[in-house]
């Protein structure tokens, strides 16, 4: 059976409200002390995976105790994250959505890694997301509806080296047919001038994110 939603949490900023929002057929994933976070918060992973080198032999001992599956692996010869290899579980179980939590934090090269996770996700047509307590981050191809969820700000970024046919409704900045390039910030700081808004783009890929201060 195809899962509904995967949630990763890994061992960055995680806002613990989400705890609240988890859903009886979510299949929820730690990566390393993301486990932990879960463990301690009542919540039972199906499966904790890395090398938990963030976490001390008591920890780990807790995670394996409270996981359905400890997946470990060594820290040396490992050539992904611990959030990547979370990710690869969840790509293989196809699910209708993946929710990524604790993938920023004080790291901007975990966290710049953690966005171009949903690269991969995008090229299998799954809905993917990033979320802390200040942002929520989707990636489009296409067009996506954004519904009005309590952020101040949208902004909108090229991860290509250029995004073609650019045209926003319901914004309070609206754009038509524009293009945008890496290094430009026409499209920084807008905000929603209704209760949904829907971007559409011919071509590249966009970054959508929306913030509060």
């Amino acid at each position: 059976m195809r899962a509904k939603r995967i949630l990763i949490f890994a061992g960055g900023s995680i806002d613990p409200s989400i705890i609240e929002e988890i859903k009886s057929e979510d299949i929820i994933i730690g990566a390393d002390k993301g486990a932990l976070f879960l463990v301690e918060h009542g919540i039972r992973p199906h499966y904790a995976v890395g090398d938990f080198d963030s976490v001390d032999a008591a920890e780990l001992e807790i995670i394996e105790k409270h996981s359905e599956q400890l997946l470990a692996c060594d820290a040396i010869n490992k050539d992904l994250t611990d959030t990547e290899l979370a990710f690869d579980i969840a790509l293989e179980q196809q699910p209708e959505q993946i929710l990524l939590l604790g993938v920023t934090g004080s790291r901007l090269d975990h966290t710049l890694a953690n966005i171009h996770l949903l690269v991969r996700a995008l090229e299998q047509q799954i809905p993917c997301a990033i979320r802390d307590h200040n942002n929520y981050v989707t990636l489009t191809d296409s067009t996506s509806t954004i519904q009005d969820q309590g952020f101040t700000y949208i902004s909108l970024l090229p991860v290509t080296a250029e995004v073609t046919g650019i045209d926003l409704q319901g914004f309070q900045y609206p754009l038509h047919n524009a293009t945008l390039k890496m290094g430009q910030s026409l499209a920084v700081s807008n905000r929603l001038d209704e209760p949904e808004g829907i971007i559409s783009i011919r071509s590249g890929l966009l970054l959508i994110i929306q913030s509060k201060d």
